[in-house]
């Protein structure tokens, strides 16, 4: 194949706008890979690697798959550490009058994935960005798959717990503030840093992004008017995802402040020594407390749950009144019955509406979104 034919020039052009991405290109019923691209998913998707030219001295490297199983085969190329950028055909082929024309309706990170091949239903998928100011670290995070999106700011020194209590799978970060992440906390944290330009971090810039993304002209009900590195440090957050998702991202619909110094923190030690999520004998989930005492019936339920236990409570108050709600729940098993028989057959409603928002939803979603509608 030609590197000079209309359809590798169309190629061309968008994959020199991503050239830090894996390119899915779609091609009929098949999202076809090419050069480099198409060598690493060889090896990466275990798929066969072929070429396009006929044996002459151009052929092109050619890799690629069946449009139908693209979750599975983009959920191997992130789990290898691959930023992807998805191509589709985006007008009906019979009516081209050349070229069939194409965009980029995706990049998938990390912290964007929306796929249920990568998320895990009762944890948290977090994107976190950080911003560091003097001595202050602003902080924010997001999980895209639930719209759950806060601010913070705290005491530089901390930021290892809170990024260890977040435990994300993408960081943001600016390009000159990225080798302060990388030596003090890169090695206690399993996650992709992602280095952006600096003005992105603008103060100006995230006020106008926020405020326009939420149709408001000032931040203050929300609680973060007063944030300056946390604000700068969500606006890039919201800037990224606009920028991968190509969506108006519907379903964050607010941006929360957190209070760390409400909860206590519980270091990698105390985790691992006290089994909370993972065994000492295996490392594995089985015979730790947190499969011990999950007994939630729905995802949502298994995510708080999980953020309760991370996350103990300081205010007396606050504990007590949870307890008087276990305790209620407790005396009254008929109650308690009846209500877990109803979250049953509640389906994940928070990354329901996200798949939907973000146009990732199939009919089984839709289906299952009615189902629990209507209950």
């Amino acid at each position: 194949m030609s590197t000079s034919t209309p359809l590798m020039e169309q190629y061309w052009k968008i994959k020199n706008q991503h050239q830090d991405a894996i390119l899915f290109f779609r091609m009929g019923d098949f999202f076809e890979l090419f050069y480099d691209d198409a060598k690493i998913a060889s090896k990466v998707l275990g798929i066969t690697l072929t070429s396009r030219g006929h044996g002459t001295v151009g052929d092109v490297p050619l890799a690629g798959f069946p449009h139908h199983a693209l979750d599975g085969y983009l959920a191997k190329m992130i789990k290898a550490g691959y930023k992807v950028a998805i191509c589709e055909q985006v007008e009906d082929p019979k009516k081209a009058k050349k070229l069939v024309k194409r965009e980029i309706v995706e990049v998938v990170t990390p912290g964007t994935v929306l796929t249920d091949d990568l998320l895990e239903s009762k944890r948290n998928n977090y994107l976190v960005a950080i911003y560091l100011k003097a001595e202050i670290c602003g902080f924010s995070r997001v999980d895209l798959s639930t719209g759950e999106f806060e601010a913070t700011e705290f005491p530089k020194e901390d930021l290892q717990d809170q990024l260890l209590n977040s435990f994300p799978s993408e960081v943001l970060v600016s390009e000159t503030q990225a080798s302060f992440v990388q030596s003090h906390v890169r090695n206690l944290v399993n996650f992709t840093l992602t280095k952006r330009d600096d003005w992105l971090f603008s103060r100006d810039y995230a006020y106008e992004l926020l405020t326009e993304h939420f149709k408001v002209v000032s931040l203050k009900g929300f609680g973060c008017e007063d944030l300056d590195a946390g604000l700068r440090a969500a606006g890039a957050i919201l800037h990224y995802l606009k920028e991968n998702k190509k969506s108006d991202l519907a379903h964050i619909r607010s941006l929360s402040r957190f209070y760390p110094n409400q909860f206590m923190v519980l270091d990698p030690a105390t985790l691992r020594n006290l089994e909370i999520f993972s065994s000492l004998a295996n490392g594995g989930k089985e015979g730790s407390l947190i499969t011990i005492i999950d007994q939630t019936v729905t995802p949502i339920g298994g995510r708080l749950l999980r953020h309760w236990i991370q996350n103990p409570l300081r205010d007396v108050q606050k504990i007590k009144a949870r307890l008087d709600a276990v305790e209620e729940f407790v005396a009254d098993e008929n109650l308690r019955q009846q209500i877990r028989t109803v979250l049953k057959k509640f389906g994940d409603l928070e990354r329901l509406i996200s798949r939907i928002c973000t146009r990732r939803a199939n009919a089984r979603d839709l289906l299952t979104l009615g189902k629990s509608i209507a209950l």
